[in-house]
């Protein structure tokens, strides 16, 4: 008989009997302030984990701050910056008796090496070349100071360069020569702010080595006097070179004599005309480029 009981409560009402639904866990969703970007979802399980991480590392941030550096690490990163005083060699490139300081931003000419025979410092901030810059480097055979800001240069900046065969002022806001070098074959000063009055009267004539003469796009309003003989090629082209005399590349006390040496002489884009002045060019093998009428 009680087995029949048991049976039949079996039977009857354990099919009866459902087990309870599972405790759903609340979501929290979290947002980045002042904007509508959810930044995820974490459980109320997940939630007390992380509080239970950060109040371990005794740090005080909160989970919305954690959150946000989590989610995007590229914002914090800062754009890499040019630190001007480094040592000369680890701000520019030193090889095999070259400095090579272009494009980086300075400000005046870093100290060099003293074997140093080359220097590029080529389209920086540079404004003023010093005597100090250059007075125990006597190594140098080019300088290339293009495209800075040279506005001043100090008397005898270069008067110990003795070995200097090259050097360029070129694009800079000069408005006159320093003491050039005696040993000079090329000088660049394109495109700067020269007037006549800025080149003295024997600037270029001891330069016997002198070959390449570079001064086009200036303010000049005459060709420099005294240009040497050992002078191939001449630019003076887009100035505001007005009248030429028949000394000015010529002797005009002698008819014979020619100048040998001189290639190439640009005179376009003055308002001078050419053809009036022939006798100026009657030693020259070519004539010179410009206007002739």
């Amino acid at each position: 008989m009680k087995t029949l009981q048991i049976t039949f409560f079996l039977f009857v009402f354990v099919p009866l009997m459902k087990s309870a639904p599972p405790i759903p866990q609340e979501s929290l969703q979290f947002y980045e302030y002042g904007t509508d970007v959810t930044m995820g979802s974490l459980s109320q399980q997940d939630y007390e984990m992380q509080s239970k991480d950060l109040r371990k590392d005794g740090t005080n941030v909160s989970l919305d701050t954690s959150l946000r550096l989590q989610g995007d690490d590229s914002e914090h990163d800062a754009p890499p910056t040019k630190d001007t005083n480094l040592p000369t060699c680890l701000l520019c490139v030193c090889l095999s008796g070259s400095v090579y300081c272009e494009e980086i931003d300075i400000e005046a000419v870093p100290p060099l090496p003293k074997e140093t025979a080359y220097l590029y410092a080529r389209f920086n901030k540079i404004k003023r070349i010093a005597v100090a810059d250059f007075a125990d480097i006597t190594t140098l055979r080019r300088i290339d100071f293009s495209g800075n800001r040279i506005e001043e240069i100090e008397d005898g900046a270069f008067s110990k360069l003795l070995l200097l065969e090259e050097l360029s002022l070129a694009e800079n806001r000069l408005l006159k020569l320093p003491v050039l070098p005696p040993k000079l074959t090329t000088f660049n000063a394109n495109q700067n702010r020269i007037k006549s009055r800025g080149i003295k009267a024997n600037a270029f004539k001891k330069l016997t080595n002198l070959a390449y003469l570079y001064l086009g796009h200036n303010a000049l309003e005459s060709v420099p006097l005294n240009l040497p003989e050992s002078l191939r090629i001449l630019h003076l082209q887009y100035n505001n070179i007005t009248t030429i005399t028949d000394d000015t590349f010529c002797k005009s006390n002698n008819t014979r004599y020619i100048r040998t040496s001189m290639d190439e002489i640009r005179m376009e884009g003055n308002p001078i005309l050419l053809a009036k002045h022939v006798n100026a060019f009657s030693c020259l093998r070519t004539l010179p480029v410009g206007t002739y009428y």
